[in-house]
């Protein structure tokens, strides 16, 4: 094999072409457990399935424990979101995909903390890969 081809093909391999969208966003703030919605607000309990229509959103069944990391704060007339990340020993491919749900498919079985902070959404909060 010659060199050009060598490097040409190396070159290609390193060099990926990745597609990213910003979506629309859902709401203009959020209610976090920290500045940076690090830590987990509640744990809850999924009343029944949900299937994610895009790459903001996560998958869940029913009776799957989520954890929320973050609470939309609804425009007048939208839905109430969270964003958190399921939690099941049978569903472990799906752990730590972090996403927004509806609220109204879980209920809350665990609140971790009562202080909660508001703060801006940014794009990076609806950045799909």
């Amino acid at each position: 094999m010659s060199y050009p081809l060598v490097i040409l093909l190396c070159v290609g391999l390193l060099h990926q072409t990745v597609r990213a969208v910003v979506m629309d966003k859902l709401a203009d703030d959020k209610i976090c457990g920290d500045a940076e919605c690090s830590y987990v607000l509640s744990l809850a309990t999924a009343l029944d399935d949900f299937i994610a229509p895009d790459c903001r959103f996560i998958n869940i069944k029913k009776g799957q424990m989520v954890y929320v990391y973050s609470k939309l704060v609804p425009e007048e007339g939208a839905g109430v979101f969270w964003s958190g990340s399921v939690y099941s020993e049978r569903y472990v491919d799906q752990m730590g995909i972090i996403g927004y749900f509806p609220a109204t498919v879980v209920k809350e079985t665990y609140k971790f903390t009562e202080v909660t902070v508001k703060i801006p959404t940014t794009g990076m909060d609806f950045y799909c890969v």
